[in-house]
């Protein structure tokens, strides 16, 4: 092993060895041996060097804004996770130092992948077929029966094509002589391959075109290959794919989100399902259509409360009977998470011998089940030198957290419950080497340090059934004990794993020309769920803005904090009465002095109907749909909202001012940028819906036949129209003219007559779902506001009009729900309701 960084080939100008070599001596000085950057060989140590000095060149010779410039991609392109336990996102962690590895050594570690994928569809078809392996002594039947992850429903269930496993992922650690072993492998549901596309997408922003000057593979291949491979065992030649998630809370949602949108596939859940005729459907606003194949983030117990665990809250009822009629491709198929038991771990070296006839090219950690008498005594025998697991990953005596433990690092009580749980049911344990793992280069607090790190390759078939590999993975450094965590945990860092090609790489999109489908003009499915969270995203926003314009009328009227209002007492009345209406302050909160009332409006989360509350509540419902929202927007959405504990009103007022900015970029980004299709429909009828509402309202507070000046100067503040009236009428304010404008002028973007306008266009293009011809419920009800208010004119836009078109307004939000959001599990036999593709 070489551990000097200039004996091994580190040969730069003046200038970067002037810069490199003390941050090298101190990087030799920490790291541990078969560092992977100062072990590689000649070729790879200039690959290494090369990509140092582009780093540094990119932080004008310093590491740190380097690691700022990548904090400020993961917040650009939305990366996230939740650790276990925490309700809010973290920002992705992420070292901008790539993982290089030579393509020579990646071949080895792709042809044992593909190996093991192999061997692992082998023992699945047979455990849940024949059971030959079980009934011939090879597979000790409680390995198999005692995991969790085994369904005994599933037994004889053939999935389509014969194919268990379609997407696989295993976690290696590279030993101080360079040798690669596996860890762990994940054949239920594995994370990790969106982060990996994450960050490949971060570093190409942070480091230019260094990615392609190192001759790094691409990544877009591999996920062509997989879904091509997942549509190859569907029936239908043009087949409907769904990413079934369990939810926002999910420790992993951010990437499911982003692995839907980059795929093409609807990102649905539970509820967004139902099965007729054992075949499953998605909840359309078009009805209920055809799912042909879904990837699955969901734990297979949870998938039908019907047929595995009845406490689900979150599967399909009846899901298991379209997945026994073998019409429903799913990856991966129910029950496939037995391979990934520690304990299996004991018998796959001998298995493919068996079964495939040759070793482990990628070999185990050595493992010890302690189901077997010797196997048992030889784990007591070495407790100090090995780690002690659990054999099925789940909590056991001794092993509370269902985690390997080093045992000569058990204190005195847990070593005595391990003991004594393994004396009575030793096949509850596992023991294995202890792994000393390579350090790969980090940036911690802008300095380059070594860090231990595996490394997560993931495994897919392509559309002939072949196994492909995705050239790089997911690189976990480790900023803890627990190397082995599924997820990334307190302090750890994630990095790009790049494969350096011997020739230069040729420039692959996801976009594959062989494999392109017919050109559509038409919107995409729209499940009713993303229908509804768009509807309500906008609404919420709506009314965030106005609650923001109704604090700065009131704030912009006074001199100070509580001083002396230029507004009116009466009209100051009615706006705080309209906060109270609104649920943005208590009711008894109106008579509070100005500031106060306002920095509650602002602020207080308890109230629902405050700015904060609002917002936080339209974050919520966007994060339900995030795959459709574009990375711009989603950041303005969920950033930090600020703070708005002042006590005077100018900072209050600052704090305004900044959220309706952001709330009118948000307004921006989807005029400019979201199609004009279904999704922006809804998006645009919760928006044009919400502000009809207040402008009943707002007409009713301050236009009524009684309104003084202050009432109707406040009312053009608000609807933002003070500069069109007064270019119109140079004669002052008046209350017909008033009237006319906000209430009935068609070609006002603010008035009420421009909103009903809109909602009219959109329900007249959404999809009708009666076959006779008549409209549905929503348009009668638009139809006859559009009625009302064209046989209405300004003198007669009284309070008693306007509160019944009010009434018509909730009405048709209601008409709205029912009709396209699918409510209740039985929303698909409505009348009407038609089954289509």
């Amino acid at each position: 092993m070489i551990r000097d960084p200039v004996a091994a080939g580190w040969q730069a100008d003046d200038r970067a060895q002037d810069q490199a070599m003390p941050m090298l001596r101190r990087y030799e000085a920490e790291a541990n041996a078969g560092d992977l950057m100062l072990s590689a060989p000649p070729d790879m140590a200039t690959r290494w060097q090369d990509m140092l000095e582009a780093l540094l060149a990119h932080g004008d010779g310093d590491f740190a804004p380097l690691q700022e410039r990548a904090a400020r991609q993961v917040l650009d392109l939305g990366m996230a996770f939740r650790l276990a336990g925490e309700p809010d996102e973290r920002a992705w962690p992420l070292s901008p130092v790539p993982l290089l590895i030579a393509a020579g050594e990646w071949r080895v570690i792709e042809a044992g992948m593909a190996q093991r994928a192999e061997l692992l569809e082998h023992i699945l078809a047979d455990v849940y077929g024949p059971q030959q392996l079980v009934a011939n002594g090879s597979l000790p039947a409680a390995v198999v029966t005692g995991s969790r992850s085994w369904w005994r429903q599933m037994e004889r269930v053939n999935p389509p094509g014969g194919r268990y496993l379609h997407f696989y992922a295993a976690d290696l650690a590279r030993g101080p002589n360079g040798e690669w072993r596996v860890l762990a492998d994940h054949t239920r549901a594995p994370t990790g391959a969106g982060y990996a596309l994450e960050n490949r997408l971060a570093m190409a922003r942070v480091t230019g075109d260094l990615l392609g000057r190192l001759s790094a593979r691409r990544l877009a291949p591999f996920f062509a290959a997989f879904r091509h491979g997942l549509a190859q065992c569907c029936t239908r030649s043009d087949p409907r794919i769904a990413l079934l998630t369990p939810g926002r809370f999910n420790q992993s949602y951010a990437e499911q989100a982003h692995l839907a949108r980059y795929l093409g596939l609807l990102l649905v859940e539970g509820e967004d399902l139902t099965v007729q005729d054992d075949r499953l459907y998605v909840r359309t606003i078009e009805g209920i259509k055809r799912i042909d194949a879904i990837w699955r983030r969901m734990d297979t117990r949870f998938l039908d409360p019907l047929t595995f665990d009845s406490r689900s809250r979150i599967g399909v009822p009846d899901l298991f009977a379209a997945i026994a009629k073998g019409g429903l491709v799913v990856a991966n198929w129910p029950g496939a998470g037995i391979a990934e038991s520690p304990a299996f771990g004991a018998f796959l070296p001998s298995l493919a011998d068996d079964l495939l006839g040759s070793g482990l090219i990628l070999p185990n950690i050595a493992t010890w089940w302690c189901g077997q008498p010797a196997e048992r005594d030889m784990v007591l025998a070495g407790l100090d030198n090995m780690a002690i697991g659990s054999a099925y990953a789940e909590p056991v005596p001794g092993l509370e957290d269902g985690r390997g433990h080093i045992g000569a690092r058990l204190d005195d009580a847990h070593r005595a419950a391990l003991l004594d749980g393994m004396a009575r049911r030793p096949m509850d344990y596992v023991g294995q080497e202890l792994v000393q793992l390579s350090t790969t280069p980090a940036i911690v607090n802008g300095e380059l340090v070594p860090r231990p790190f595996t490394l997560r390759v993931f495994v897919t078939r392509d559309q002939n059934g072949e196994w492909r590999i995705m050239p790089g993975g997911f690189a976990r450094l480790a900023g803890h004990g627990d190397i082995r965590a599924v997820l990334m945990g307190e302090g750890d860092m994630a990095a790009d794993v790049c494969i350096v090609s011997d020739t230069p790489e040729e420039v692959v999109s996801l976009l594959d020309a062989a494999f392109s489908p017919p050109i559509r003009r038409v919107a995409g499915t729209l499940p009713s769920k993303a229908a509804d969270n768009l509807f309500w995203l906008t609404r919420y926003l709506e009314r965030a803005e106005m609650t923001l314009r109704m604090v700065r009328a009131l704030l912009g009227g006074t001199i100070e904090a509580d001083g002396a209002a230029a507004l009116e007492h009466e009209t100051m009345t009615r706006v705080a009465g309209l906060l109270a209406g609104w649920g943005a302050v208590e009711p008894e909160d109106a008579q509070k002095g100005i500031t106060a009332l306002c920095r509650e409006a602002i602020a207080d989360t308890a109230q629902p109907g405050s700015v904060h509350a609002l917002l936080g509540s339209a974050a919520t419902v966007g994060q339900g749909i995030r795959e459709r929202l574009a990375a711009e927007y989603w950041r303005l959405l969920s950033a930090p909202l600020g703070r708005a504990e002042h006590s005077r009103a100018e900072p209050l007022l600052e704090h305004v001012g900044t959220l309706i900015n952001r709330l009118s970029a948000l307004s921006g980004l989807a005029a400019e940028n979201m199609v004009r299709g279904h999704g922006w429909r809804f998006h645009d009828l919760g928006r044009r819906i919400e502000r009809a509402i207040h402008l009943c309202r707002l007409l009713t507070a301050f236009a009524h036949d009684g309104a003084r000046s202050d009432d109707l100067n406040v009312l053009l503040d608000l609807t933002d129209c003070q500069i069109s009236y007064r270019m119109r009428y140079l004669s002052g304010l008046s209350l017909y003219p008033i009237r006319d404008m906000l209430g009935l002028e068609p070609q006002n973007p603010r008035s009420l007559a421009f909103q009903i306008e809109r909602v009219a266009r959109h329900l007249a293009v959404l999809p009708s779902l009666r076959n006779d011809g008549m409209p549905e419920a929503p348009v009668q009800i638009c139809n006859a506001i559009v009625a009302s208010l064209a046989a209405t004119s300004a003198d007669r836009l009284d309070v008693a009009a306007l509160e019944a078109i009010e009434t018509r307004l909730l009405a048709l939000s209601d008409a709205i729900g029912t009709r396209f959001f699918l409510q209740g599990r039985d929303a698909e036999r409505a009348v009407g309701m038609t089954r289509l593709a």
